[in-house]
């Protein structure tokens, strides 16, 4: 599995305990663009980065590839899709990662992509 920023961000908030324990079953791997976008935010508390670095300390990290910039820039070719979502999908697809996201209906046009919305 894959995590995309916004559950990691979902996690952190106190009434989605249940969404903190999938995580710590599953232990789901995170994007180097999901590591930038959540550490990244610069209204970030002393608290909120904490719990942000512990989560990016035990959760591989999966790095970009020059196989992953090919499949992002194709999805890009084909539909208007942000970079981080596009190198975000591209990641899942090239390890063959399920996806696991809020934004399920960004992804779902991406054939052979497996994306699941833990909150829904």
């Amino acid at each position: 599995m894959l995590i995309d920023s916004n559950i990691i961000i979902y996690a952190a908030l106190p009434q989605h305990e249940d969404l903190r324990r999938f995580i710590a079953v599953h232990a789901p791997a995170a994007s180097v663009v999901s590591f930038v976008e959540v550490l990244g935010y610069h209204r970030l508390t002393a608290r909120d980065r904490g719990y942000f670095e512990d989560f990016f300390i035990a959760a591989p990290v999966l790095q970009i590839s020059t196989e992953i910039l090919d499949q992002a820039t194709r999805l890009r070719q084909k539909r208007s899709i942000g970079l981080g979502d596009a190198l975000i999908g591209a990641t899942a697809l090239v390890y063959g990662l399920q996806l696991l996201t809020a934004n399920a209906d960004d992804f779902e046009w991406i054939p052979d992509l497996d994306v699941v919305n833990p909150l829904a």
